[in-house]
């Protein structure tokens, strides 16, 4: 059967997002008006083969530091390797985390964390090795209340969902997803999980009380975020940490008022599964 013009244009349409980055790179190409477009069909599809969870116990935090064993430390080879298996640090203890699990396979794909303060001894990542980075004095984590200040960070996607292109990137966690396991419509949503896993942090924050959130990430992946509506704050140059990262600012305001209309569903979709988890949680 000849294939319709509809058809075929899904199909390049497809093959566009397959070559695309799930850390990164995730490219105009991704965030643009067709992907908007398309934004709830592809929230549609993210919430029946991806699931948001938040690590309410052990079992599920010990996934996460076996997630982020495995790209920190195996991979990225920023943290030596642990004879356990598990990736952790003294943020942990005042950190709440979330996952986003492959239900086909029963598989988490991915974590990141939310790293909480209760009181000025509880320092945060950024203000422990980065502090010199933040040059705007006026968004300085010093100027809020502890208990209202955050830090999205050990943000890892698991290998098994991303393929590097070329050896020239070794060791790091930008790569095009794997065409041979998946089906179709599954790859369809793959390379959102990095914006889902930022969606589930943003969640996390403004369903705890949070109303400043900080993160050092890459410029480029900065940049590439403002394409779907997410627009960080650029607070300082770009240093050498685990890479060229740059210390960056949000709230909730910010979040929810440049979110692009498509990406909105995506987000309502996480928020529901996330906000739910954590109100049982309470």
């Amino acid at each position: 059967m000849a294939m319709t013009q509809e058809t075929c244009q899904s199909m390049n349409w497809n093959k566009k997002l397959l070559n695309t980055p799930v850390i990164g790179d995730i490219t105009k190409k991704i965030v643009s008006m067709k992907v908007d477009h398309d934004a709830k069909n592809i929230a549609e599809h993210f919430t029946q083969f991806l699931e948001p969870q938040v690590a309410i116990n052990d079992a599920l935090r010990h996934e996460v530091f076996k997630i982020r064993h495995n790209v920190y430390c195996e991979e990225l080879a920023f943290e030596a390797i642990k004879e356990e298996g598990l990736e952790q640090d003294e943020f942990d203890p005042q950190s709440i985390f979330s996952m986003i699990k492959h239900k086909p396979s029963n598989v988490y794909t991915s974590c990141v964390r939310l790293v909480k303060s209760s009181c000025a001894k509880e320092l945060l990542p950024i203000e422990k090795f980065c502090i010199d980075s933040i040059q705007d004095k006026a968004l300085h984590p010093s100027k809020f209340e502890r208990h209202e200040i955050a830090e999205i960070s050990r943000l890892a996607v698991k290998a098994d969902f991303r393929r590097r292109k070329t050896d020239q990137f070794k060791g790091s966690a930008v790569g095009v997803i794997s065409e041979t396991t998946y089906s179709e419509t599954e790859l369809r949503c793959f390379p959102f999980i990095a914006i889902g896993l930022y969606m589930s942090a943003a969640t996390m924050a403004i369903d705890t009380g949070i109303k400043h959130v900080f993160v050092m990430m890459e410029p480029r992946l900065a940049r590439s975020m403002k394409f779907v509506g997410i627009k960080f704050h650029q607070l300082g140059a770009a240093i050498d940490y685990h890479g060229l990262r740059a210390p960056y600012y949000i709230n909730p305001e910010i979040f929810m008022s440049n979110l692009s209309p498509g990406f909105k569903s995506l987000y309502h979709a996480i928020e529901k599964d996330i906000g739910q988890q954590l109100k049982n949680n309470k």
